[in-house]
């Protein structure tokens, strides 16, 4: 996936425990261990601002977009010649 999360680095550079800013957030610490490892397939834009509120930092800290090999990712909306 070319999205990678990044959200275990701000929690490390803000010394902040996860359990803390699930409490913050609303959601459990499950959820919020889903998505540090990437494995959501998306995020409410209310939860992304609770987070980053909370942390003090912009979405792109937490969000990095990743080139994959070959190229773009090829999900069938590119058009073709």
């Amino acid at each position: 996936m070319p999205i990678v999360v990044t959200l275990d680095e701000m929690l490390v550079r803000r010394k902040v425990k996860s359990r803390d800013l699930a409490a913050h957030v609303g959601i459990t610490e499950a959820n919020l261990s889903l998505l540090k490892s990437g494995k959501v397939k998306g995020v409410r834009f209310e939860t992304l601002a609770a987070i980053c509120d909370y942390l003090q930092c912009q979405p792109g800290d937490l969000l990095v977009w990743v080139e994959q090999e070959g190229g773009a990712a090829d999900d069938g909306d590119a058009a073709t010649s």
